[in-house]
């Protein structure tokens, strides 16, 4: 299944935003949006989730638009986790997780009763189920949402078509282990034949779980391609103004980026 748009043009008043003629992403891989704050990146995610004026037109998931789509069948295939949720009552994260569900009220899994639970424990967070929102810490927020979306699409065994999760900066409120953790299971499931699409910050944490990388600038994606071809010294100086290099890795094969603490200044 892929995820394709055409001449995604988002503005706010008169200033452009969003500027993308073609993108095209398939299932089964992790593809990991970056690029410095404002460049667009959960403007370009809500784009292909169709929430961005009339963006609903011009984004094809598996050859279909997404305005031809019925609401809760879209909802079954492709789940968002956007970066600010409000919750407005003070539901446990057993609840949460239960709403996921709700897409799904009319074709149960046979293991419907389970699948909260499964889901927070996925996450490293079936501890949580009884607790209430509000008195959860943002990282345990973070995870208890993140189950919701898996619980959301999590098909019935008769349905095999690939999900899409799309993820805005899941990571951001994570400690080191449950980075890694979430990570972890975004390239499960793109194995399992799901598609992911995740901004990040961190781009170590991109290069090591993402197959491609799309790097954002100004509204407008400037370079899109494989992490380890993408993200080169060069890149990281012309779009972070940031210097690094790579280093090898301690008894692994490859390198990792090592990032100066100082900013350069950016000259294109």
């Amino acid at each position: 299944m892929s995820l394709s748009a055409h001449d995604l043009l988002v503005r706010h008043g008169d200033r452009r935003v969003l500027d993308v003629p073609f993108v095209q992403l398939q299932a089964g891989q992790v593809h990991a949006v970056l690029g410095p704050n404002g460049a667009g990146k959960s403007t370009f995610m809500h784009a292909l989730c169709g929430l961005e004026g009339g963006s609903a037109r011009r984004v094809h998931l598996n050859g279909r638009l997404l305005s031809d789509w019925d609401t809760v069948e879209l909802a079954r295939h492709r789940a968002l986790l956007s970066q600010e949720l409000q919750v407005p009552f003070d539901f446990s994260a057993r609840d949460i997780v239960r709403m996921g569900r709700h897409p799904h009220a009319h074709c149960p899994h046979p293991l419907e009763g389970e699948l909260v639970e499964q889901c927070l424990d996925t996450v490293g967070a079936l501890h949580l189920i009884d607790r209430l929102h509000a008195g959860l810490s943002g990282g345990e927020k973070a995870r208890v949402q993140l189950a919701r979306v898996l619980a959301q699409v999590t098909p019935h065994p008769d349905d095999d078509a690939p999900r899409w999760l799309m993820l805005d900066e899941p990571t951001a409120a994570l400690d080191l282990a449950h980075q890694h953790s979430v990570m972890r299971l975004m390239r499960q499931l793109a194995a399992q034949g799901h598609g992911v699409l995740v901004v990040l910050h961190d781009l170590n944490l991109a290069e090591a779980y993402a197959d491609q990388a799309l790097v954002l600038r100004d509204g407008r994606l400037d370079t899109m391609g494989r992490c380890d071809e993408v993200l080169q010294p060069t890149l990281i100086q012309r779009i972070w103004g940031v210097l690094c290099e790579r280093l090898p890795r301690p008894g692994q094969p490859g390198s990792w980026l090592a990032l100066s603490a100082m900013a350069s200044a950016v000259t294109d």
